[in-house]
């Protein structure tokens, strides 16, 4: 174990704040999987705890194994991964997988395995390495819009429109991303409203042709996310009851809480330990263990923008807060679907909500922003040592001869 934590390098307070994360999770996992055990009629809460250790466990492998990758060759790697995220992505879609009943076509099953896989959070993760790759070989360049659309939003713009059928909200969360990411990458402001016209315009027409032949384009859930939406403005509670189930568990939290494992509307929330954890945080911690949540993000927030200050090249800058970032915007997202800012959207709560890829994805970007904040420490140790080898009898022996 010892040699294990010498090993550990980067950023140890983002170390620290993923594991506080991690080990804060069982307790409101343990408790809302009461609801999954009800819902499924199947397994035990102790099982789905199980469960949830080992995928944390393998998610810290995946950092640990992350961050021992020197970051420069997460350039070639997202060059590569492109494809292969593009044909996961068609047959995902093409499939149509059904889980209890209901279109699940942002899923594939892993084989031998019987465990499912989201691939649109793996393709993020590429497409924010990918747009890093381009904004940093072309960062001393006079940026061609033309050849821009080729090599930089073709690619991206193909791998939107195959997440956008399945799943609207991290496609809304990828674009934004993006479109910060070239806005800090330096590339012309002009050409990014020109970028945001054309995805409107095509966000439109998919939208109208999707409702006016919703039969042309099939497994897909546009009709959920689109009434999510619609529900969400019209207001009616009956068309949110997980929203409006979600606010009496806030409401019901006071400041202290009701203490661990005594929710009660953790067996009316169907996505109690994924979309909605974090009502059932607040209903059994309060609003200090809110409040917590909230600080540990933003303190994840505040030590990338650190580590990006800190990294002399720019493709290390703009790679931190390609992957770094969405983690913690992701988690506002989250928190906002729960206090009812936002109208439900599916994003899990991360490094505390149930699930594998969402976990496992998240443990892998954090994993190349530490390989960042490695690569940071290590070259003021190597500055440190040029110095302290400048013996200073030596220095004056040179400065009288």
């Amino acid at each position: 174990m010892k040699q294990l934590l010498a090993n550990i390098k980067g950023d140890k307070t983002i170390w620290a704040i993923i594991a506080v994360l991690a080990i804060f999770s069982f307790l409101p996992v343990y408790s809302s999987s009461t609801n999954l055990v009800y819902v499924t009629g199947k397994g035990t809460t102790f099982g789905y705890l199980i469960k949830h250790a080992i995928l944390l466990l393998l998610g810290f492998v995946i950092v640990y194994a992350t961050h021992k990758i020197p970051y420069k060759y997460f350039s070639g790697l997202s060059v590569l991964l492109m494809p292969v995220v593009v044909l996961l992505l068609i047959f995902t879609m093409t499939q149509g997988t059904v889980i209890s009943g209901a279109n699940a076509s942002r899923w594939i099953q892993i084989p031998f395995v019987g465990m499912g896989f989201q691939t649109s959070t793996l393709a993020v993760v590429v497409v924010m390495m990918f747009v890093a790759r381009y904004l940093a070989r072309n960062r001393d360049k006079q940026i061609n819009f033309k050849e821009s659309i080729l090599y930089l939003w073709l690619p991206v713009g193909i791998v939107m429109l195959l997440i956008l059928p399945a799943n609207f909200s991290t496609t809304a969360i990828a674009f934004v991303m993006v479109m910060l990411l070239v806005f800090l990458g330096g590339y012309p402001i002009k050409y990014i409203m020109y970028i945001l016209g054309m995805a409107v315009l095509v966000f439109a027409i998919f939208l109208l042709t999707a409702k006016a032949f919703p039969d042309a384009i099939k497994n897909t859930r546009i009709q959920t996310w689109s009434s999510r939406i619609e529900n969400f403005t019209s207001g009616e509670s009956e068309d949110n009851y997980q929203a409006e189930k979600a606010k009496i568990a806030i409401a019901s939290g006071e400041i202290n809480g009701k203490g661990p494992g005594k929710s009660v509307q953790k067996n009316f929330l169907p996505q109690s330990s994924s979309d909605f954890i974090y009502a059932i945080i607040v209903e059994e911690f309060g609003l200090i263990g809110a409040i917590l949540i909230v600080l540990l993000y933003l303190g994840l927030l505040f030590r990338i923008v650190i580590i990006t200050t800190k990294t002399e090249t720019i493709f290390g800058t703009l790679l931190a807060l390609g992957v770094g970032i969405p983690i913690v915007f992701q988690a506002f997202i989250n928190i906002a679907v729960a206090v009812g800012l936002f109208p439900v959207t599916g994003q899990p709560l991360p490094l505390i909500s149930t699930g594998g890829t969402s976990i496992w994805m998240t443990c892998f970007a954090i994993g190349v922003v530490l390989s960042i904040s490695v690569a940071n420490t290590e070259k003021v140790i190597e500055s440190n040592t040029e110095i302290e080898l400048e013996n200073p009898l030596d220095i004056l022996h040179e400065t009288v001869g």
